[in-house]
């Protein structure tokens, strides 16, 4: 009995085969065949030559093995257990130490092979080192979050798919991209926008180790996860009201009250806001008091022509001890400080939505701008997106606004319709 069936039957119990075949269909000047090892991991294969040759009718099919004791078939028999053995101790080097093991790598290192392999989380780690070091050169810090947030989904995901630590990159399928999107929705229980995040942050390492030479084609690329517009929250004409003119006994609520109201007459995000300084303010086009600035997440440029409101509020804050010990315009929480008192605002001033300081954004955009006829042109300049399309997501033109464009309308038919009658009796 030839000892390989002993390790076929051990390696068999962790989705790995090992087999020996003749290939009979290639024959020596001996009329010999060669035979060859295939091994095979999770469902893949590789086939390579054993260096050793025989005749069909000395080769058992069944056991993998030449028959007969003779000293050739000892031989042949001894190196087919030899590969055996260095197969099975290969798989258990890289399974102790809980590294990928694909029939690819075996064979490599059978063969004395340098391995120049990368895996996703190993790449995606380095892909967010590098991204740390652009942090305030183009690249907000909430980027970095948001990437490292995602390396960590797809190292607990792979720890709970394939109970290993990292998977090389030429191992990833499309198997993988639908898998990893089940995950998300019903292990982590993130909501279909976040899982589209997700994956859009996992499709950058692949495009990056793509240009990188590490991989040879995307293996995603017929997978699609849509981002669909939410409905984005922001205060109507009343609520903004109601907001402005409480009177808080806080004084750290009256203040994060400032800082809403000043974005939401100004556009201006958390992370941009936080950076202003007197300096900042500069004398615009018109002769009034702008900022002009680049925005920390898309680099574009700005401009904001100061309100009456905004300008109030600077006023009001200018000899505030932070503002001055620290050359800030305005004393500014931490975001996550921020969103919390503002839900203890939205309790006192009787507002029924989940105010966020990011929905000031929407509210300049809608309630501030649109409504009043900005046109969306100017209001994308001022919220410094890439495209008119951006703003369209972030805005929307409510109710009342339709409701005085059709009113104007009207108006203008029913005039048109009173002329023609009138010049009908005349005639």
């Amino acid at each position: 009995m030839c000892v390989f069936e002993r390790f076929k039957r051990i390696v068999m119990e962790n989705s790995m085969s090992i087999l020996f075949y003749l290939r009979k269909s290639k024959v020596n000047k001996n009329a010999e065949s060669p035979v060859y090892l295939r091994v095979t991991v999770n469902g893949r294969r590789i086939d390579m030559a054993a260096n050793k040759f025989t005749t069909e009718d000395k080769w058992d099919s069944q056991r993998g093995c030449v028959k007969g004791t003779r000293e050739e078939a000892r031989v042949i028999n001894t190196h087919i257990d030899s590969l055996s053995a260095k197969v099975l101790k290969i798989y258990n080097q890289l399974d102790s130490v809980g590294k990928p093991i694909t029939a690819e790598i075996i064979r490599n290192m059978l063969s004395g092979k340098s391995i120049n392999r990368h895996a996703l989380v190993e790449v995606f780690k380095l892909y967010n080192k590098q991204l740390e070091a652009k942090v305030g050169h183009g690249y907000a810090y909430g980027t970095l979050e948001k990437y490292t947030a995602t390396c960590q989904k797809v190292e607990n995901f792979i720890k709970y798919q394939y109970k290993r630590t990292d998977l090389f990159l030429d191992e990833l399928d499309y198997q993988f991209i639908t898998n990893y999107e089940v995950y998300l929705k019903t292990e982590v229980k993130n909501i279909h926008n976040t899982v589209s995040k997700s994956i859009c942050f996992l499709k950058t390492i692949i495009h990056y180790s793509i240009d990188n030479g590490w991989l040879d084609k995307n293996p995603f690329s017929a997978f699609h996860c849509p981002y669909k517009n939410p409905e984005r929250a922001f205060l109507s004409k009343d609520e903004l009201e109601t907001l402005q003119n409480k009177e808080f006994v806080i004084n750290r609520l009256s203040i994060v009250r400032d800082m809403y109201v000043f974005s939401c007459f100004t556009g201006f995000p958390f992370s941009d806001m936080e950076k202003l300084t007197p300096s900042d303010i500069s004398i615009g086009i018109d002769g009034g008091k702008w900022i002009i600035y680049n925005r920390t997440k898309t680099g574009n440029r700005a401009p904001i022509p100061l309100l009456p409101i905004p300008l109030s509020i600077i006023e009001k804050y200018k000899d505030y001890p932070v503002n001055v010990s620290k050359g800030r315009l305005l004393p500014v929480y931490s975001n996550q400080k921020i969103n919390g008192y503002l839900k203890e605002i939205a309790d006192f001033c009787g507002i029924d939505k989940n105010l966020t300081f990011h929905t000031a954004r929407h509210t300049f955009a809608t309630t501030v701008t649109l409504t009043n006829g900005v046109p969306i042109e100017t209001v994308s300049k001022m919220l410094g997106h890439t495209s008119i399309k951006t703003t369209q997501i972030y805005s929307k033109v409510v109710d009342s606004k339709v409701s005085e464009d059709m009113n104007t309308l009207k108006e203008k038919m029913s005039k048109n319709h009173h002329n023609t009658k009138a010049r009908v009796v005349n005639m």
